[in-house]
Formats: C-alpha cells, structure tokens, sequence
C-alpha cells in the first residue's frame, strides 16, 4: 500500500535505470502482491485517485521525471483483490531521474546511481551502443498494413532499384 509520491518517483528512476542495464523494455513494480512470498494479498492504492502536492500523483510524477518517460499504471483485481501494476519503460539515451538523482536497482535494493560508477558506466556505455533504428516501430501488423505506412515506392527509387511486381515480392525485398 506504499504511496508515498517520492518513494514511487525514486523507483521509476530506478526500474527504468535497471531496465536499460539488463536489456529488458521495461521495469514493472506491482501493489497488492506480498514480496516475500509473492501471495496476492490486495491493495488500497488508487493512483487515478492519488495526489502530490494537491496535483494528480501521475502528473506530479511525470513533471518531476526527466527525461518524460511514458509510465502507466493499470488497475484490476486477481483471485478477488485489487492490483496495480505500474510498468517503467527502460531509459533510452540518458539516466532517468527523479527531482535531483537518479537511482538504479542493486540487488533488490533501491540506490543512488552516482554511489554505483561501475553501473553508471555500463548504463552510459548502452546508451551510446543503442541505436534508434534497431527499435521496433509497430507490432503485430499485416503486411498491407505495412505497406500503407511506407513509402515503398521511394524507398525503392532512392536504391534505383525496380519496384517488385506485388505485395509478396515488396515485403521480401524490405525484409
């Protein structure tokens, strides 16, 4: 039932941090579910209905956050108990922060990156490896979906290159 604004913001610092440095697109950090022995147990928090500082939780921690990253927290009930999950997407090109530090995940601790160099290091050396047009635009789409989100016609005039007779023949050669 932990909904101490801070506590929260410290955490998407640092389950975005933590994402990016174990290769996962996002971090997630659950309410209602015991930590020790991960039993559903419910909770009280409501984030729709949570405020900071006479603001909406969301927006406090949205403008506080930097840079913006898209969190999201959803609400349900599992085996007749409220849930909330609160999913984190990984940093992207530089350290999450929250008001004035950023955080990272150490073992299942919360902490300060700048106590962590070696952390930072990495996290900094994936940054500079990851690159924008290895990301995955959309999923789950149809090949004539694809098609009508392209210009594929000049893609293959830029390459000076004939444009295949059908739809089969374009997805291959963009594949």
């Amino acid at each position: 039932n932990n909904s101490e604004p801070n506590t929260i913001g410290e955490y998407i610092s640092a389950l975005s941090n933590s994402a990016t440095l174990f290769h996962q697109p996002a971090g997630f950090l659950v309410w209602g579910i015991e930590d020790e022995t991960h039993n559903v147990v419910g909770t009280k928090f409501k984030p729709k209905l949570a405020k900071a500082k006479k603001q909406d939780l969301e927006n406090w921690l949205s403008n506080h956050t930097h840079p913006s990253i898209d969190f999201r927290f959803y609400e349900g009930d599992f085996e007749d108990e409220a849930v909330v999950v609160l999913e984190i997407p990984a940093a992207q090109h530089t350290p999450v922060r929250f008001i004035d530090a950023e955080f990272i995940r150490v073992n299942s601790a919360k902490r300060k990156l700048k106590d962590f160099p070696e952390k930072e290091r990495v996290l900094w050396k994936l940054f500079r490896e990851h690159r924008f047009e290895r990301e995955v635009a959309k999923e789950d789409v149809s090949s004539d979906e694809v098609l009508k989100l392209l210009d594929y016609p000049k893609y293959f005039d830029s390459l000076d290159k004939p444009l295949p007779a059908n739809r089969d023949a374009i997805i291959e050669r963009l594949s």
